[in-house]
């Protein structure tokens, strides 16, 4: 038997708009969790060195002027530790590699490690360090990082954007599609005086049934490869990609946002079928 020219609402077309908004709600959910792991990463990242700074001594002569403002400051200070040779050897290793090292080891700089107790603490021990020494927070020498972090987050938001909209266009399409698909249907309900808000009734009705199986399917499929990321980014256990994590608000605004992608297709199937009718009328 020949197929019929005109496609069938439950046959190709639906199974199209499943796929379709499967896959967008799949990527969705990804650029939504990946966005928010990086910014709940970025923040801890950065909370966590709010109080940390190191002081970096050039100058051998300034080494004792140092370490007494250090210790005529110990209330100020948490923990206060220098780092050894070796250590300072460790850390310059990849630049300092090779036959030379045993030379090169007396330039190094008198490093101390400080954790202040608060915040302003650091500020005031630090503007009498920066006299003999380098005084750098961990925040400063982190801000490259962070700031990339922040840019990552931007960028999953812009795509995120253009994923709903791309969303939006599909379904204001399919939508289209079916009702001049069914123009002769549509022509004999407003012959038997059925009203515009029935008709779009029933393409909300048919649009909504799609959208609730290939949301689920792409939120299900998400949530697995999330959960891996991350977990895969915790076994790193240095660094801020062992910072990443979703809350549970973020997996609640992940649940959320399949239901919004529904809620969002039923809002783009009524304006397109109201138009759709009033243009035919």
């Amino acid at each position: 038997m020949k197929k019929p020219i005109v496609f069938s609402l439950f046959r190709e077309q639906s199974v199209f708009m499943t796929a379709v908004m499967g896959i967008m709600t799949f990527l969705a959910v990804m650029a939504l969790g990946i966005s928010l792991a990086i910014g709940t990463g970025v923040v801890r990242w950065n909370r966590q060195w709010d109080t940390y700074a190191t002081v970096q001594v050039t100058n051998a002569d300034n080494v004792k002027s140092v370490q007494r403002v250090l210790d005529n400051n110990r209330d100020k200070i948490e923990n206060l530790r220098e780092l050894s040779n070796e250590e300072m050897s460790a850390l310059m290793r990849p630049w300092i590699s090779g036959s030379g090292n045993g030379a090169l080891v007396k330039y190094l700089p008198t490093m101390f490690e400080v954790r202040f107790k608060t915040a302003d603490d650091m500020r005031a021990v630090g503007d009498s360090v920066k006299q003999n020494a380098r005084f750098i927070t961990h925040n400063d020498a982190l801000r490259p990082s962070v700031s990339a972090g922040w840019k990552m987050v931007a960028i999953l938001g812009i795509v995120l954007a253009l994923i709903i909209a791309t969303i939006g266009i599909c379904v204001s399409f399919i939508a289209r599609n079916t009702a001049l698909l069914h123009k002769r249907e549509l022509e004999i309900l407003n012959q038997v005086g059925a009203s515009d808000s029935f008709v779009v009734r029933q393409m909300q009705t048919i649009v909504t049934r799609i959208c609730v199986v290939a949301c689920g399917c792409g939120f299900l499929a998400a949530v697995p490869i999330l959960a891996i990321i991350l977990m895969v980014a915790h076994s790193a256990r240095v660094g801020l990609m062992a910072m990443l994590a979703i809350s549970g608000a973020g997996w609640f605004a992940l649940l959320l946002m399949p239901i919004a992608i529904i809620i969002f297709a039923i809002i783009v199937t009524k304006k397109t079928t109201l138009k759709i009718l009033n243009t035919e009328q």
